[in-house]
């Protein structure tokens, strides 16, 4: 990654697709999905065989950049605990979603470890990747744990026995996800494949994109899609139980550079996707069809000098819908946080940070957008007002993750620094 610095100014929403007028493109859907209807579907898949040992691509080696960390950060700690279990960059964090009272984090180490967020103890640890562990995630009802390494070796672990229930290997792993409502896992690999098995029984179907990594990707929240994004800048939304594309967005639709993040709303009727290329997309998953263009650019031109004629680079790095306002918020690597109003097309606030966004997550229930970025900071924003409501320090180096209790009240983050740390962030006002 590279650290591109400045805020940008100026903003321009791109055009409607085709001559489409999108006068109300997001409507709120309170009601969630019955997760039993939900894993039923998900039984009724017909799973075929996967094929056998998956060839392993060969090794890479992940590095992380310090840019944008700053002399003497670490005089400041404002966590309340710190898991110091990793000897090498921890590039991954998630929460249990039951409780959010464990964490499994996974680092440049070939390690992953559960611990609890209340203390720092450790319960296990996920033993036997042979690459840096970049996906780690607990099931929906926080009784599975899945670690992934880049080299393609996923593993499936009880968290009541602490022992391995399922592992299977692919190509180069490049994201991992669980089913909002079943045990089933999903995982896109850099040949182009999105692989689907049940856990722990292991049956398994594969989704064929283009010969180019599926980059990122996302089941809906119904559980029946999900939509994948790919380094050749194309979308696919696929019907899982059929294991075929529904949509891909391709050609003017599609995004010019490869895809970084998609994100879903609460009722997944709409997908935001971002790419290098810089600009956001917003696509209704019903009809494939693109009903808006979100793109912030610098009106200062940065040039560097560390490479004859090579200008610093942006891209969006992390996005996602408020849950209870039309809002979507995109992060870019020049360190602009945006907050776009969904239903006029709109900026809405531009909020600055010194340096690269890595990640951003919406609070559950209300308009706070919390962010993380090179310089090792948490941020909370409020969306409406575009004012900075609070700032977390304590890592000495980059955030690279992190995650938000279900509650809100706690923020784990994970750092090039050897570190994850628990924040408290909860608000008088809550």
């Amino acid at each position: 990654m590279e650290d591109a610095e400045g805020a940008v100014a100026g903003a321009q929403v791109g055009d409607f697709h085709g001559d489409e007028e999108i006068i109300e493109v997001l409507e709120l859907n309170d009601t969630d999905p019955d997760p039993d209807d939900l894993a039923n579907d998900i039984e009724d898949v017909d799973f075929e065989d996967a094929a056998d040992g998956a060839e392993l691509a060969d090794d890479e080696e992940w590095e992380t950049e310090d840019e944008g960390v700053e002399e003497g950060m670490e005089a400041q700690d404002d966590s309340e605990v710190t898991f110091s279990k990793h000897t090498a960059s921890v590039f991954c964090v998630s929460l249990d979603p039951q409780q959010s009272a464990l964490a499994v984090t996974g680092g440049e180490d070939d390690k992953a470890f559960v611990w609890r967020v209340s203390d720092g103890e450790l319960l296990f640890e996920c033993s036997g990747h042979k690459d840096s562990v970049t996906c780690a995630a607990f099931s929906h009802d926080s009784t599975l744990v899945a670690t992934g390494d880049m080299s393609g070796l996923l593993k499936v672990w009880s968290v009541e026995t602490k022992q391995e229930v399922w592992s299977f290997e692919v190509g180069d792993l490049e994201w991992m996800e669980w089913h909002p409502c079943a045990h089933v896992l999903l995982a896109g690999t850099a040949d182009g494949s999105s692989w689907m098995w049940k856990i722990p029984s292991g049956e398994c179907k594969t989704l064929q994109g283009p010969n180019c990594p599926a980059t990122c990707g996302q089941i809906l929240p119904d559980g029946k899609k999900a939509v994948v994004g790919y380094e050749d800048g194309t979308v696919r939304i696929w019907d899982l139980k059929q294991a075929s594309s529904d949509h891909v967005l391709k050609g003017q639709d599609s995004h010019q550079g490869p895809l970084t993040c998609v994100a879903s709303n609460k009722d997944g009727s709409m997908v935001l996707t971002g790419s290098v290329d810089c600009s956001t997309k917003l696509v209704n998953t019903a009809n494939g069809k693109v009903v808006g263009i979100f793109k912030t650019e610098s009106n200062v031109s940065k040039a560097s000098t560390r490479e004859a004629g090579e200008t610093d680079s942006n891209s969006v790095e992390s996005l996602g819908f408020c849950s209870v306002l039309p809002l979507a918020a995109v992060g870019y690597l020049d360190g602009t946080l945006a907050i776009y109003d969904i239903s006029t097309q709109t900026l809405r606030h531009r909020c600055h940070h010194e340096s690269g966004i890595v990640q951003l997550l919406w609070e559950e229930s209300s308009a706070v957008v919390y962010t993380c970025s090179l310089d090792g900071a948490v941020r909370l924003w409020d969306a409406r007002s575009g004012k900075m409501i609070s700032e977390y320090r304590g890592h000495s180096a980059e955030i690279l993750d992190f995650a938000v209790s279900k509650d809100a009240s706690t923020v784990v983050t994970a750092s090039g620094d050897h570190q994850a740390k628990v924040f408290c962030v909860q608000r008088p006002d809550r």
